[in-house]
């Protein structure tokens, strides 16, 4: 893998981490409902399916997701079945005090398991682990010590965007105050959104 490869992977998962996907909008609805450290176990969960994911298709089941797409389906449909109830657990919740001594309801192990399966059922997840890594290992020359540099960048800087996200979220938590269950009411919309784009637009 050239440096100028390595340039290019960045510049793709940037983009990717940039963009307000699904994992995104969980973290911004928990950050302000439950504030920044809940969030980062919801972090946790996501980047642990991640790497899951990533090894298990480069070096186990890579070709047998391309050729099954039954496979993709039927996370398709988990993940929509979870986003939907993540959805309307969201809209149900009411967001707390976070400077108080308040003790949420959800334990450490819920939130990091939210982060792990909305992370986990993704299609698009496990569509780009085996399309677009691949590109960037030469397999002929120390692919596990490449795969361990792209994996280790991946999480890394996925980690660090949705503490970045929890963190601002938690900053726009006085502003919201007026109508706390505005943004509630949003992410549950958006994610029911995502769920439906999932099911009419992820075909396999």
């Amino acid at each position: 893998m050239l440096p100028l490869e390595y340039f290019l992977f960045l510049q793709i998962i940037l983009f990717l981490f940039i963009t307000p996907g699904t994992p995104r909008i969980v973290i911004i609805s928990y950050s302000i409902n439950y504030g920044v450290r809940k969030c980062i176990w919801t972090a946790f969960g996501d980047i642990t399916a991640n790497i899951i994911q990533a090894t298990l298709v480069i070096f186990v089941i890579g070709s047998f997701i391309s050729d099954h797409p039954l496979f993709l389906n039927t996370f398709k449909w988990i993940g929509v079945i979870y986003l939907t109830y993540l959805a309307f657990d969201i809209y149900k919740s009411r967001p707390k005090d976070i400077k108080s001594s308040q003790i949420s309801e959800k334990s450490f192990f819920s939130f990091f398991k939210d982060g792990f399966i909305v992370a986990g059922t993704s299609p698009k997840a496990w569509m780009f682990f085996p399309f677009i890594f691949p590109q960037f290992i030469d397999f002929n020359n120390n692919y596990v010590i490449q795969f361990f540099i792209l994996i280790t960048t991946y999480v890394v800087l996925d980690f660090l965007s949705l503490v970045a996200y929890a963190i601002l979220a938690n900053k726009l938590v006085v502003w919201l105050k007026a109508n706390p269950k505005i943004i509630n009411t949003i992410s549950a919309c958006v994610l029911i959104l995502i769920a439906i784009i999932i099911v009419f637009t992820q075909q396999y």
